[in-house]
């Protein structure tokens, strides 16, 4: 089917004169997971990867993956039709450096799935080449699919109430016009359904395990826009100063709010180059700035942060439990397949009060499958063995909040590289949960601080260190994180993921992932922020090479070990409350006190 479906490509691309054409994975939302009639890169090539875009030239065409995706890709895409290009490796070409080759003419591409900043980079690129970049309407993958393929989703919408969003909708609005006001504009279009999502305490379920749903937005000085079909008479009752509209008229209103004069916001990573086409084809002003709605849906209010941490909470026993179950399993000699762990973790997750769905396809990952980073197809056949590891990364969402965390484990005994390969993640962990940073502190510097460890021991991994996350949101959330390309500065409110890793194909991947909330330290006015956990969960004992890891790391286990300990044994039987005071246990070391060591989050936290 790939072959045929990139001939019927390449006769569309012949008869609009295009050399290439460029696949996304986003959607007209710039959604990470697109909505289900959108996965157009997918349906060319079979790669079912969260990330990876597609270049179809005339008699070749190619797949760009990270690192994530390379074992992925691999297993997924056929060599003979398409070439994977692993980014960051030496040898692969990026999507630029193909069009400096190649020469082409004419290379095509969807302006509504394209990003205003990617859309300049690639205009200025292709101009030191010769080639035109064209932004081509409706999408050509549109074209060769099944209508029914294409039909959107419409599931019925939740109101939020007030009590669990802290923030009434007009007390929104209000924050993101002064925000306007500041940048001298009066119209924001809002493309990113999470924002949409936030701004009116609405959520869906158009896009599986993420709660939003198809919308646009524009927002103004003295109106708000709501851009969605078959909204219900009762929900648009609770919507106070928004008026609905079918979601096709979004380019009709923006056009005519546009053209009366009034300066427009444009956001250059959350609005589309199609977008920024329609206005300028009618003479609009505007400027571009950050959107005002990113960075305070990041900044979460004390309402938002009780929903997370009774969230995550919950998510932490159902691993908790779990993990206790495999060793059980195990030790009783029964057999456990990846698809086993995967159902089981679920079931607990379901079980819970307040439960709707996962928040991403859960990944069990035993063996050589656990160095696969997105491994999310956990399988029946594939069976725990004794020496092996299980990487088990999964999340929820609750009514009120979103999960995401992860726990490597060893069925039996440890190796001596096994436990060095675990120690040193853990350490990178730990050096980045403890660390005090001032206000204003970026992703990239913290990143650079996990690593250093890791480092030391001739590691590293391909992703990020963490990703900020929503409150009963999207998992992956700008625009904090801990990466070394993030430059937002962090601030008390935001949460993030801490996650470093270490994947060696054929022998197996390791990751240690908590969730963290942003608190101040000590004195909210000192300027001064550190991490909070909202994950409670054990590390493996039977991985840890006690005599690898420092007094302050040590320090900090206990401090963590404590919490989980006073956290979950309430929610545990007395046999699961022993189990869990057993993996707790930190052996008597010999390891000389610094009583000068700066204190952990956890000491001096004044938050429950």
């Amino acid at each position: 089917m790939v072959t045929e479906r990139l001939a019927a490509l390449r006769a569309l691309m012949q008869a609009r004169s295009l050399d290439a054409y460029y696949i996304a994975t986003a959607d007209e939302h710039l959604n990470e997971y697109p909505l289900p009639n959108r996965l157009r890169r997918q349906w060319i090539g079979g790669f079912t990867g969260s990330a990876g875009d597609v270049l179809v030239g005339l008699d070749r065409a190619w797949l760009f993956v990270d690192s994530r995706y390379y074992e992925q890709a691999e297993q997924q895409i056929d060599p003979q039709e398409i070439t994977i290009s692993k980014l960051g490796l030496a040898d692969a070409p990026s999507p630029e450096q193909i069009v400096a080759q190649s020469q082409w003419r004419r290379l095509g591409l969807d302006p509504w799935t394209t990003p205003m900043e990617q859309a300049c980079s690639w205009q200025e690129y292709c101009a030191l080449y010769g080639t035109e970049l064209v932004p081509v309407t409706p999408n050509l993958i549109d074209a060769l699919r099944l209508p029914a393929e294409c039909s959107p989703p419409k599931a019925p919408l939740m109101v939020l109430p007030e009590s669990l969003t802290g923030a009434a909708i007009a007390d929104k609005v209000t924050a993101v016009r002064h925000r306007l006001a500041e940048q001298n504009a009066t119209i924001l279009p809002v493309t990113k359904l999470d924002q949409i999502a936030w701004l009116l305490n609405l959520r869906g379920q158009d896009v599986p395990h993420n709660p939003v749903f198809l919308a646009y937005a524009i927002l103004t000085q003295d109106a708000v826009f709501l851009f969605r079909d078959a909204v219900d008479g009762a929900i648009a009752a609770q919507l106070p100063g928004v008026t609905v509209l079918p979601y096709d008229e979004y380019p009709k209103v923006l056009t005519s709010l546009a053209t009366k004069g009034d300066r427009l916001l444009l956001a250059p990573k959350q609005t589309t180059w199609g977008t920024q086409l329609l206005l300028k084809d009618v003479g609009a002003h505007w400027q571009e700035s950050e959107h005002p709605i990113e960075l305070l849906k990041a900044r979460k209010n004390a309402v938002e942060l009780e929903a997370m941490r009774a969230a995550n909470l919950k998510a932490s026993c159902a691993k908790t439990l779990t993990l206790a179950w495999i060793e059980t399993e195990m030790q009783e000699g029964k057999q456990l397949s990846e698809w086993d762990v995967a159902n089981y973790i679920e079931t607990l997750y379901a079980q819970s009060s307040g439960y709707i769905e996962l928040s991403f396809p859960t990944i069990a990952g035993v063996g050589v499958h656990s160095s696969i980073v997105h491994y999310s197809n956990p399988s029946p056949t594939a069976i725990l063995t004794p020496g092996s590891l299980l990487l088990l990364d999964s999340g929820c969402q609750f009514w009120g909040g979103t999960t995401d965390d992860t726990r490597t484990t060893v069925l039996g005994t440890a190796t001596a590289e096994q436990k060095q390969r675990y120690t040193a993640v853990l350490q990178a962990h730990i050096n980045c949960a403890r660390q005090i940073f001032p206000r204003g502190a970026t992703g990239s510097q913290l990143d650079g601080i996990a690593r250093s460890s890791l480092w030391q021991s001739q590691q590293d991994f391909g992703h990020g260190t963490g990703h900020g996350v929503g409150v009963f949101l999207n998992v992956h959330e700008g625009p904090n994180g801990i990466s070394r390309r993030v430059q937002t500065g962090f601030e008390a409110g935001m949460i993030t993921s801490i996650e470093p890793g270490y994947y060696q194909p054929g022998w197996g991947g390791i990751r240690i992932e908590n969730l963290y909330a942003v608190v101040p330290h000590g004195d909210a006015d000192s300027g001064w922020l550190c991490f909070e956990p909202l994950t409670y969960i054990p590390f493996e004992p039977r991985l840890i090479a006690w005599e690898l890891l420092e007094p302050a790391q040590i320090r900090w286990l206990e401090a963590y070990y404590a919490q989980v300990q006073q956290r979950l044994s309430p929610l545990l039987s007395p046999a699961s409350q022993a189990w869990l005071a057993e993996v707790c246990a930190i052996p008597q070391i010999a390891a000389p006190q610094n009583s000068g060591a700066p204190q952990t989050c956890q000491q001096v936290s004044t938050l429950p």
